[in-house]
């Protein structure tokens, strides 16, 4: 009765859309990803973005950094990425390790290649819409998936259960943008149900495994579940999807917003390559 909103068809669009376009330009577009340390995750997504930027004709390059490695090297490289002209843009992966400041790198990129969508420039013209900016991959790419499934978005509750920089505040204003009425909670609203019963459109981007079980739903709502947590072995979100999709249309982890997120990112990286205004 209630759809699994999966990524994987969305994003294929994308992707395809963005294999015509590469196939179209005179100098394929070059992203660089930055890898510090050595986290299994993180080693897993880079692989994966790598593997599709390479399918659609990107050229993908990794620049991987140990362990030990200082906030001074890293800021070194980012410097270095900033001025080669052949990087059209280029991410630095999360999380960092513990000696290195997350928020010092990000805003040592130049935003012009910052297809990550993190550096304040960035996210201070997306708030302001503005154009020429690009746009966090993960809140846009769930903008794209639900566009994609047809949810209506214009005057609608929608309800944002975390208020991290990476997906809870940008995709809050990507929400009123479109027209919605946004509530935002995080870890200390009272009474979570009272807020996430009302909404129509319920994103999780709160980092706890099965936060949101049935009982905070609304029967024909739209939930998009971000997060990802380990239990065991296995990997599960923020949502009991299991008991959701029962009463409720919703994303499914893995195989949700994951595919967009990726996809979104190699868009992000032809536009920047298109704004060099080499392929013209």
């Amino acid at each position: 009765m209630y759809k699994t909103l999966s990524g994987k068809e969305p994003s294929a669009g994308v992707l395809e859309s963005s294999k015509r376009i590469v196939a179209n330009m005179k100098r394929k577009p070059h992203l660089v990803i930055v890898l510090v340390g050595s986290d299994p995750a993180s080693e897993v997504y880079v692989r994966k973005k790598i593997e599709k930027a390479q399918a659609v004709g990107i050229r993908a390059s990794l620049e991987k950094l140990e362990n030990e490695a200082n906030e001074s090297d890293v800021l070194k490289l980012v410097e270095k990425l900033n001025k080669d002209k052949d990087v059209d843009g280029f991410i630095v992966q999360s999380p960092l390790p513990p000696q290195i400041d997350q928020m010092k790198v990000t805003e040592a990129i130049d935003p012009k290649k910052d297809v990550d969508g993190w550096t304040s420039t960035n996210i201070g013209r997306m708030i302001l819409g503005m154009s020429e900016t690009f746009l966090p991959a993960t809140p846009i790419g769930i903008m794209k998936m639900l566009e994609y499934y047809g949810v209506e978005i214009a005057g609608k509750n929608v309800v944002v259960v975390g208020r991290g920089n990476v997906v809870g505040k940008p995709l809050s204003y990507l929400m009123l943008a479109k027209d919605a009425t946004v509530t935002i909670c995080h870890s200390r609203t009272k009474n979570l149900k009272q807020h996430t019963q009302n909404a129509d459109i319920l994103i999780a981007a709160a980092g706890r495994a099965r936060l949101i079980t049935a009982e905070h739903v609304k029967e024909g709502a739209y939930v998009i579940d971000v997060g990802t947590s380990k239990l065991g072995d296995k990997i599960v979100g923020d949502v009991d999807f299991e008991n959701v999709i029962k009463k409720a249309h919703c994303s499914p982890v893995p195989g949700g917003v994951g595919p967009m997120t990726v996809s979104m990112l190699i868009s992000n990286v032809i536009e920047a390559a298109i704004r060099k205004g080499e392929n013209r």
